[in-house]
Parts: structure tokens; sequence; C-alpha cells
């Protein structure tokens, strides 16, 4: 059985460890994350501080797009984008990670405290039952102290969320 994780579209180009886990993940991936992997590709800004690392990341942006714009998989998209909430059929990266496109909506549920792709990241963690996967340790303190009942691993923390995480059903309240 595989783990299950939300997580924004850029962490997969920028933390290559994450696209070869130990056991089987599937990544639940709000879609307006892949669309922002495309304001990513063409901003002058950099993604990472170094020059050398950005202009890698900047590639794999690239590489990810171009998997997201493959006919067989933007026809899986779209059906998963015809109603909020819908989950794309699994998209297969390779025998260990798996992505599922989610129409997340977000709604300012939480206010301006928290901005929107944040907001459907938590809500679909919500929804879903899965943790967060990040590298903001904004957003995190953002959830504690809005007291929202999600779980969320620092992406430095994947390996043990993969191996030894909290399941769902230990960290949800009924």
């Amino acid at each position: 059985m595989s783990r299950r994780f939300v997580i924004e579209a850029v962490l997969v180009a920028i933390y290559g460890e994450l696209m070869a886990p130990s056991q089987p993940v599937e990544y639940l991936i709000p879609y307006n994350t892949i669309m922002e992997l495309y304001e990513m590709k063409d901003s002058p800004e950099p993604v990472m501080p170094e020059a050398s690392d950005d202009a890698h990341v900047k590639g794999k942006i690239v590489e990810l797009i171009a998997f997201f714009d493959d006919s067989f998989n933007k026809k899986k998209l779209e059906r998963a984008l015809q109603a909020p909430w819908r989950l794309s059929p699994p998209l297969p990266i390779n025998e260990h990670v798996t992505f599922t496109v989610v129409n997340a909506m977000e709604n300012a549920q939480y206010g301006e405290a928290i901005d929107p792709i944040e907001t459907e990241v938590i809500l679909t963690s919500l929804r879903e039952q899965a943790p967060v996967i990040t590298d903001q340790v904004e957003f995190m303190d953002k959830i504690i102290q809005a007291e929202i009942p999600v779980q969320v691993y620092d992406v430095y923390d994947f390996d043990f969320a993969v191996e030894q995480g909290i399941s769902a059903d230990d960290w949800m309240t009924p």
C-alpha cells in the first residue's frame, strides 16, 4: 500500500529525492500548483538562490510541465477539472511514485493569513486525510498557530514520513 502526501508541484522539481522513495508514494497535487510551474518557468525571478541550482530546477520544471502536457496525461487532467474536488486518475511516474491531481478549490476559509495555494494544500489534506510535505517553515508555523488539524512534514523528514510516519487514523479527529 502506498503512502499518500499532499504536495505542491514545484517541490518534486526542487527535491529529486522525492521521486525516489523507499516504498510506494502517491502525491496528491492541487491543480493550481501545477499552474504555478508555468509562471516559475517564465519568471525572471530565481527559484533557487544559486544560479546553477536555479538552472537545474528550472530544467526540472520544464520536464514536469512536459509530463503534464503530454496528451495522455492532459486527457486525465481534463477529467479531474470537470468538477470541484475531483481527483485525476493516477499518473504513474515510476514504480514507486504516482501523481494524482486534485481540482482543489480555495475558499478563503483561513482568511488572508494563509494564501490561496496554501489553503488549497490544507483543504486537500483535510479532505483526503493525507499529510502535507513542505519546505516552508512559515507555512508550518501558520498551520500550528491557526490550530489546523493536519499533519505536516518538513521535506527533510520525508524518509521518516514514508517509512514510519503517522497514518491518517492516528492524527485525524472524528
